[in-house]
């Protein structure tokens, strides 16, 4: 999958109201020609520079959410294109989920269950911690979609985000739902109802139009992409709570487990690995992002005791996971508590 993340011009446009966009580049250490182009785009290490650049503006705590809501008037990539021409709204999540990843490398996961359905997704090349602010914009930006596809005032049920708490009214007033900080992972969760909403503004003929492109499209994918991503991507998906194990994840993608270990090995990796490196990412987030205790980390990354946990990210990092993050916190340059100023007087004064 190439790492290329689209700009939209109409982001950029929006931010140039907004902040000195000359100096948020220069904030980025990215060269402003580079998105001069009619389309632009970065790498994902590259958005998320920006994401951060305007995270550290004074530009007020909710505007990766109005970033979110003014992108989907003027930039409409195929899978949003294919959303908004679906039949209901649990139809157009699908195909936004199921094309997301011809657009940028993110990779989408739609759960049903127990009367609601949870919305996630992953930045599957991202090597650092992904800023709260592309979080923010990508959920304001599917929530106005399904207000602009149903034409109906929907409310997720509830907003889970892995980072500590922080403006908390903003976001409440923004997706009018309970906020819920901590969590494992990033997720909306909608009530399973509201997905039979339907799309007033269906076009199905368009959508008939567009289909076979993008099928193609996701077959080429399919062909292109490896075991290693693939292996990578059922990791992210399944692990909650239990050590994911060869066989159960061979299964999930239609093989053997000595087939998986196989072809791996001709990849020049093992299972162990892969999962090992899943885990590290996944522990770096949690470490960085959230209050969640050590032995809560642990538990959510299928360790079974704390000091296993302990042992393997002091193997990958070379210190102990509280020392990590002891660290990580203290070494934000002060332009960041600065921020963290900013968004306190922010949030109190709303």
């Amino acid at each position: 999958m190439p790492d290329r993340v689209p700009i939209p011009r109409a982001l950029l446009d929006r931010l140039a109201r907004e902040v000195d966009i000359e100096a948020l580049f220069r904030r980025a250490e990215l060269p402003r020609s580079r998105f001069r182009v009619a389309r632009p785009d970065g790498t994902t290490a590259e958005f998320f520079a920006i994401c951060r650049a305007i995270e550290e503006t004074s530009a007020g705590a909710d505007l990766g959410l109005r970033l979110g809501v003014a992108t989907l008037g003027d930039y409409e990539d195929v899978s949003t294109l294919a959303a908004l021409h679906s039949a209901t709204l649990g139809e157009g999540l699908q195909k936004l989920a199921r094309y997301k990843r011809l657009c940028c490398p993110e990779k989408v996961w739609i759960d049903a269950g127990h009367g609601e359905v949870r919305f996630r997704f992953e930045w599957i090349l991202a090597d650092g911690v992904p800023p709260a602010l592309a979080t923010d914009l990508l959920f304001a930006f599917v929530l106005a979609l399904a207000r602009r596809g149903t034409t109906e005032p929907v409310r997720p049920r509830r907003i889970e985000l892995a980072r500590r708490e922080a403006h908390e009214a903003t976001l409440r007033r923004h997706f009018q739902c309970e906020i819920r900080f901590d969590a494992q992972g990033d997720a909306m969760v909608f009530d399973e109802a509201t997905l039979a909403l339907p799309m007033v503004n269906r076009n199905a003929q368009l959508f008939s139009i567009l289909a076979p492109g993008l099928e193609l499209a996701i077959a080429k994918d399919e062909r292109e992409r490896t075991l290693l991503d693939d292996v990578r991507l059922a990791l992210s998906e399944t692990m909650c709570g239990a050590r994911p194990a060869v066989g159960a994840i061979a299964r999930s993608l239609g093989m053997s487990a000595r087939t998986v270990q196989r072809r791996l090995a001709e990849l020049g990796t093992t299972y162990q690995d892969v999962l090992s490196d899943v885990r590290r990412r996944s522990a770096r987030r949690l470490l960085a992002n959230t209050d969640l205790q050590i032995g809560e980390i642990a538990f959510l990354l299928g360790f079974e005791e704390v000091n296993s946990f302990t042992r393997a990210f002091q193997s990958w990092e070379g210190v102990r996971p509280a020392h990590w993050r002891a660290s990580y916190m203290t070494s934000r340059p002060s332009r960041d508590r600065a921020l963290h100023d900013r968004l306190r007087s922010s949030i109190q004064s709303t």
